[in-house]
């Protein structure tokens, strides 16, 4: 599910700390801070899409994100990709690359990276 860019702005605080109040979230932003009421309807909106929960302290709601920053990077990078470059992941790299105007060097260091990533996680699997 896709979220505006008011949800995501919020969910960025939010997945930088383990619980947030309204306040919390609003000291969170650097500029252009939205209002409290801003915030509790963005918030209320995310918990229906079921990004967020709360609990109640008195007349506090403390909120929590239920979906990792991760899962959702994870599918928006998917998503991105099916839609950009016909699910294709090498011709986002070769795109992305191009465009940056990558050297060989800077390639085959990326390469190594991953490949070390992938022995990690091949044998944390074992």
């Amino acid at each position: 599910m896709q979220l505006t860019k008011a949800e995501e702005q919020i969910m960025q605080i939010l997945w930088t700390m383990d619980e947030a109040t309204v306040q919390d979230i609003l000291k969170g932003f650097s500029d252009n801070k939205p209002a409290r009421t801003t915030i509790a309807t963005v918030l209320n909106i995310l918990e229906n899409k079921n990004f967020v929960d709360h609990r109640s302290e008195g007349r506090l709601n403390i909120y929590r994100a239920i979906v990792s920053k991760e899962a959702y990077s994870k599918k928006q990078l998917f998503g991105f990709v099916k839609d950009y470059f016909n699910g294709s992941f090498s011709s986002m790299v070769s795109f992305f690359a191009k465009e940056s105007n990558l050297s060989i060097e800077q390639m085959d260091e990326m390469l190594e990276e991953t490949r070390k990533a992938l022995d990690k996680e091949n044998k944390e699997k074992i």
